[in-house]
């Protein structure tokens, strides 16, 4: 059984003075750590590949120039034949559909995937759609009225997927 955690919207500028450290702790717990990208610093991504024990990171819209060129777009990663997609959509404007969030990884290119991470929205989430199941940790911070979620994905040896949203802190 290999275990993901499933995070991003950090919006951190110092890893050290900033991260929650229950989800630090997390970080450092998980088999893999995903940051599905709005970091705004590379002081916040060094933070977190030193602390995890493996990683899969991406940029997103609210990250300045120099992290994005320095972190990709979109990940694909594969774990006991499950293949996952890791994108932070990029664009202004509505929440993107779950069929908006598949033109980041056209099956001609990539081939077909079992999970697509994802952030942006701030919003947990877990769906299944068109055979592929979609998964968003939500907001990386507590903040009014909204707590600091995670996700968690199992990937059995078998390639059985279990994903679940868990709260890391309350909503202040």
């Amino acid at each position: 059984m290999t275990s993901l955690l499933v995070i991003g919207d950090t919006h951190v500028r110092v890893w050290e003075d900033e991260i929650n450290s229950k989800l630090r702790s997390l970080i450092t717990e998980a088999d893999l750590a995903v940051h599905c990208g709005d970091w705004v610093s590379l002081d916040a991504v060094e933070g977190f590949i030193h602390d995890a024990k493996n990683y899969a990171v991406v940029s997103g819209n609210s990250d300045p120039r120099e992290l994005r060129d320095t972190v990709p777009y979109l990940q694909i990663i594969e774990i006991e034949q499950v293949r996952i997609g890791i994108t932070h959509p990029a664009w202004a404007g509505p929440e993107p559909s779950l069929d908006e969030l598949l033109l980041d990884f056209p099956a001609e290119k990539f081939g077909t995937l079992d999970v697509i991470c994802y952030g942006h929205t701030h919003v947990p989430e877990i769906n299944s759609h068109k055979n592929i199941t979609f998964v968003n940790g939500g907001q990386g911070y507590p903040s009014l009225f909204v707590p600091g979620t995670y996700a968690t994905i199992e990937i059995s040896k078998s390639g059985d997927i279990d994903a679940q949203i868990h709260e890391f802190a309350p909503a202040l």
